[in-house]
């Protein structure tokens, strides 16, 4: 192989070949271009490949014993992996070689890149056990940190906008929402590949919508920087869970234990709201559990609660009385419970004065029943 070889090919094909006969070396070079011709498209051509330099020499090491020939072929090619499979692949097409009956086999397909880096690995660890007395712990983490500065981590482009994300963000039933994409290279390689960068203080929609179907941690600088992103976050994602850097310290820069304290000490996006003061509207699904467990409390009582949208009891009443209550109520009704039977009468006050949802333990025939409210019976 020739300087230049070396420094382009990214992959060695070896393969075996057995004839049934005596071959000599040009013979199983002369069958490999004479028996893939017009085989593959024009690009894959083995003649034209070798010409513009995108494969290697062919190497060609055979032995003949008995009358019978066997040996190894290696092609070195700096085409892409799925391109030099294919080329492999049409080796094993040959049949003949010169006069003689021919098979030849892929052993393997070597990534020459994979080995160098093995041996830049392994070779940083001898110059630097070399340069130090005795195998100290400090020593075994600087070999741990070349370890680490050869890998290649797996980051990925995530929807429409390109945002740098792990692997697993697609598949992962939980996420990790961070600001840039140094963060997600950061948490990459120390294993956690479920993270996805927002990449500036606007959050991309295919953040917020990402947000809506799974678990969210929003995992931010211990700074100001960090403040911001997170209340943006909390206008336009769906959060469960908040967590931070140590203070003063981002993301990107953290130690793998820093970042498992961290994503184990991460809370409750409720709890935050509570620490902070502020009141939060419950989602959609948890108001519903709210109103089901309202009207288990009232079965058997005869009554019914008049409830605004943070589900605060606007009033309590007895069931009799429900439809001439809510005749004089204002339109900031969200939902009526009540231990009894929802009529069409009492939908359509409901309806008029802007109620969402109506709860109770059964409905007798309602025929004109409004889009806007939801009716919800045991």
């Amino acid at each position: 192989m020739g300087k230049e070889e070396i420094s382009t090919t990214k992959y060695l094909i070896h393969a075996q070949i057995n004839a049934n006969g005596i071959v000599e070396k040009p013979d199983v070079v002369g069958a490999i271009f004479g028996q893939t011709e017009g085989l593959l498209s024009n690009d894959l051509d083995l003649r034209e490949l070798q010409k513009t330099g995108r494969i290697g020499r062919i190497k060609v090491n055979i032995n003949s014993r008995g009358g019978r020939s066997k040996g190894e072929i290696v092609i070195p090619s700096s085409l892409d992996r799925v391109e030099t499979a294919i080329l492999a692949a049409s080796l094993e097409t040959i049949n003949r070689v010169g006069p003689c009956e021919a098979y030849i086999q892929i052993s393997k397909v070597e990534d020459v890149r994979a080995v160098k880096r093995k041996t830049v690995v392994n070779r940083a660890k001898e110059i630097y056990a070399g340069m130090m007395e005795e195998v100290t712990p400090e020593s075994i983490k600087m070999i741990e940190e070349v370890k680490e500065a050869m890998r290649i981590h797996e980051i990925t482009e995530y929807g429409s906008e390109k945002l740098p994300a792990g692997p697993n963000v697609q598949t992962s039933d939980a996420i990790l929402v961070v600001e840039g994409r140094a963060d997600v290279l950061n948490l990459l390689k120390h294993g956690v590949k479920n993270a996805i960068a927002v990449e500036g203080v606007s959050v991309p929609k295919t953040v917020a919508e990402l947000t809506k179907n799974k678990t969210v941690t929003a995992f931010v600088d211990g700074d100001r920087g960090g403040e911001l992103i997170l209340k943006e976050l909390l206008q336009v994602g769906e959060i469960d869970y908040v967590t931070r850097a140590p203070k003063g310290k981002e993301v990107e820069d953290l130690a793998k234990d820093e970042i498992m304290v961290a994503l184990r000490d991460k809370i409750p996006i409720e709890q935050m709201y509570h620490d902070m003061g502020i009141k939060v509207e419950p989602k959609s699904e948890d108001k519903l559990k709210v109103l089901k467990n309202i009207l288990s409390e009232l079965e058997g009582s005869g009554n019914a609660e008049i409830l605004d949208d943070a589900l605060n009891i606007l009033k309590e009443v007895k069931v009799e009385n429900l439809y001439d209550e809510l005749k004089t109520v204002n339109n900031h009704t969200y939902a009526v419970v009540f231990d009894g039977v929802v009529s069409q009468r009492l939908v359509d006050i409901a309806h008029e004065k802007g109620v969402k949802h109506i709860v109770a333990v059964r409905m007798s025939d309602v025929v004109k029943k409004p889009n806007n409210i939801k009716i919800i019976t045991r």
